[in-house]
């Protein structure tokens, strides 16, 4: 996690880990629910993560950026660098965080841990097609290498 500073406190004293893994959670079975394949912590060629992206059986790449409170929001300012890397970008939140705070242009996704709702619809963007193969290639290596891992991991 990168070292950031809010009102002399670490970023790291604004996470809420049971609030992310429920959102997170929520979000995927969202992203199952209108046919994306989910990947949560997805690595862009940017070396940023993306925290859930979602592939369409046509290609379309989509991102959400989790955010727990108001607070995390505040801490993390690189959720631009995914702009290029996406066609829809969602910031997906729960009922309790403060919804003015989040850019009008982008989508926004309520969720909890037992699913989500697209309550904005993101900017349209089109990735060029070279950029979509590459993302897609990538999608498609990090599925499988998290699959061999699990394999691995369970003697399969």
């Amino acid at each position: 996690m990168e070292n950031m500073q809010i009102a002399g406190e670490s970023a790291a004293a604004f996470i809420r880990p049971d609030v992310t893994s429920a959102l997170t959670r929520g979000v995927s079975r969202l992203f199952r629910d209108l046919g994306l394949a989910p990947m949560a912590e997805f690595r862009l060629p940017n070396g940023r993560r993306a925290d859930m992206a979602g592939l369409c059986p046509k290609g379309r790449l989509v991102i959400a950026e989790i955010k727990s409170c108001e607070a995390d929001f505040a801490a993390d300012d690189k959720w631009a660098d995914y702009l290029g890397f996406c066609d829809e970008f969602y910031f997906a939140v729960n009922a309790d965080f403060p919804r003015a705070l989040l850019p009008a242009s982008e989508g926004l996704i309520l969720a909890d841990a037992f699913g989500g709702a697209i309550v904005r619809s993101p900017a349209f963007r089109v990735m060029a097609a070279a950029r979509r193969k590459a993302i897609t290639l990538r999608f498609a290596r990090q599925a499988a290498a998290r699959s061999a891992f699990i394999l691995e991991e369970f003697g399969k």
